[in-house]
């Protein structure tokens, strides 16, 4: 069975418009990450929204608790912003059971050329093939259960809250 991606944008997804500085949804760029890493991992695609996490309400978390709920597939990675991916991460442990779903993303948008997404990408292929079912953020080569892993705003990395 494949694995199903859900899009909900966040700085993966991001692009820089050179008119007026600001960075901008226009499509997803998942597919040319798992080209360029040479996935060859069976996944279905699906975009559910194009947001900066910041801006992602309660309707938008319950959105993409339904849809992890209701997808046959039991292997879920949603990529998503960081700002705000815990809290996602704690809608989807309450309203979802019975599937692996990780969390991931990019501290640097994909269009730039050095993003971390390709490397977190691949680690939440990885690691969604492998954990028990539950809710998870992998991050930086890591893995963190959703109740247990935070942002830090100063050092740009994730980290457990209880080690």
């Amino acid at each position: 069975m494949s694995i199903r991606i859900f899009i909900t944008g966040g700085t993966f997804d991001k692009e820089y418009n050179e008119l007026n500085g600001q960075l901008y949804f226009k499509d997803t760029h998942i597919l040319e990450l798992l080209n360029l890493g040479r996935s060859r991992v069976d996944v279905d695609i699906r975009t559910l929204m194009m947001v900066d996490s910041l801006e992602m309400t309660d309707d938008d978390r319950s959105l993409i608790a339904r849809q992890c709920q209701n997808a046959e597939e039991d292997k879920i990675i949603i990529t998503h912003g960081t700002d705000t991916m815990s809290e996602t991460a704690a809608v989807l442990a309450k309203e979802t059971s019975g599937k692996t779903i990780v969390l991931t993303g990019a501290m640097i948008p994909y269009k730039f050329g050095s993003s971390d997404g390709l490397f977190n990408l691949g680690s939440a292929l990885a690691f969604v093939q492998t954990l028990q079912p539950g809710v998870y953020v992998a991050m930086n080569g890591r893995y963190f259960n959703w109740d247990n892993v935070r942002k830090n705003k100063q050092t740009g990395g994730f980290e457990e809250i209880n080690k």
